[in-house]
């Protein structure tokens, strides 16, 4: 049982640092020889690299931050495939409950590593990307239905923050409608609320009316960004 239990505390770790892989922090450096934090609105996610960097690095950034998600996902998912094969399981375990709750124990994570970074004196971006990868990888229904109601609302308002405060109000709806374990239904609701948190200084924007659509300059400089 202590092994078992080692293993899955790696994997929660894993997950951890696989969020926290700073991916539009090295796109600046690489880049243009910038901190991303340092310009723009501070944040290391895909819309500031959009921003600053431009359409190429932001489309690159977003893509490898929503494959962080579906990764450490895929880590619990070769666990439960590799342990039963070398005894690691315990007997007494029941692999589906297990599993589903090392699922949203191992994306909660990923989430915070991707807005904490262990790498960036836990800086970073807003999880959205991440948290897609995530979505995407535990139920795939959940994942695209959620990116369609971005993309509806990035359609019409142009505006990214509001779309992914959107995604993240219907994540939970999602999850109870396609009848996911409950594990799943928690992720979705704790994820949105972190998401929504992290969005603070840009719903302050949307309710002044400055919050800048795709293609416009932030009017201010802030210390946060999706």
């Amino acid at each position: 049982m202590a092994i078992w239990f080692s293993l899955c505390g790696v994997a929660l770790v894993v997950a951890y640092l696989l969020g926290s892989f700073p991916t539009g922090y090295i796109a600046g450096k690489l880049l243009q020889g910038i901190d991303i934090r340092e310009v723009g609105s501070g944040s290391t996610g895909a819309t500031n690299v959009l921003r600053t960097l431009g359409k190429g690095p932001g489309a690159l950034v977003l893509v490898i931050d929503c494959f962080k998600g579906v990764l450490a996902i895929a880590v619990v998912y070769w666990l439960f495939s590799f342990a039963p094969t070398q005894n690691l399981l315990p007997s007494t375990v029941n692999i589906q409950l297990w599993q589903s709750w090392m699922i949203t124990l191992v994306g909660l994570l990923a989430i915070l590593g991707h807005s904490k970074s262990i790498f960036l004196g836990f800086s970073g971006g807003k999880s959205v990307a991440t948290s897609l990868g995530i979505l995407l990888a535990m139920n795939w229904q959940v994942g695209l239905a959620t990116a369609a109601v971005f993309a509806v609302f990035i359609a019409i308002s142009r505006i990214v923050s509001l779309s992914s405060i959107a995604g993240a109000i219907a994540v939970p709806i999602f999850m109870v409608s396609l009848h996911q374990p409950l594990p799943y239904i928690l992720f979705g609701i704790a994820g949105g609320i972190y998401v929504i948190l992290r969005h603070r200084a840009n719903i302050q924007r949307l309710l002044a009316g400055i919050e800048p659509k795709i293609g416009q300059k932030l009017a201010t400089e802030t210390t946060t960004d999706s």
